[in-house]
């Protein structure tokens, strides 16, 4: 199975969980768990960065409870660097600068949106608090899951970079305002 085929099955399963309405996040989510995990991410990547990486946690109604900078001026290719943690089951996604700019961290690499190095030491960060990273390729996906949004028509909805025409997708789902 390849990685964006594992990573929409590792989707469509979380999308099973029960939860509310809402979809923010599923039944038995602890926010402040989540919030405490995430300070210590921060933590992490502001000692491994030599640069503040505290999460803004003042975001609602999404699929996302925190998300992650590192400025441009502290990463290796002069390039800002953002994560976003799910709601849902670990998920962790790392952009260059925004959600559309790369379908993968390889091709942001290839690009000189990211150094190598940059990286490893954010993949590891994530992978030693118990994040599990995905690409973004397979978040571009439309939504086809379980919940409402698939049933949604074509119409406006609204990303952390601004309008998107079309329906939901992943993204839609696990890192964005619903």
């Amino acid at each position: 199975m390849d990685e964006d085929a594992e990573t929409l099955a590792l989707l469509r399963s979380l999308d099973l969980l029960p939860g509310p309405d809402h979809l923010e996040y599923p039944y038995g989510f602890d926010y402040e768990a989540a919030r405490a995990r995430a300070v210590r991410l921060g933590d992490r990547l502001t000692q491994d960065f030599g640069s503040a990486w505290g999460p803004d946690d003042g975001i609602q109604d999404a699929g996302y409870s925190f998300l992650l900078h590192l400025p441009a001026e502290a990463s290796g290719a002069g390039v800002p660097v953002a994560v976003r943690l799910s709601n849902f089951g670990d998920l962790a996604v790392v952009t260059t600068p925004r959600p559309d700019s790369h379908g993968d961290l390889d091709e942001a690499v290839r690009e000189g949106a990211l150094t190598a190095a940059d990286r490893s030491r954010i993949e590891a960060a994530l992978t030693d608090l118990g994040y599990t990273p995905v690409p973004v390729r397979p978040l571009r996906r439309l939504y086809d899951g379980v919940t409402w949004l698939a049933d949604e028509p074509e119409g406006t909805f609204y990303v952390g970079y601004g309008p998107l025409e079309g329906r939901a997708t992943w993204w839609t789902r696990y890192f964005e305002h619903l």
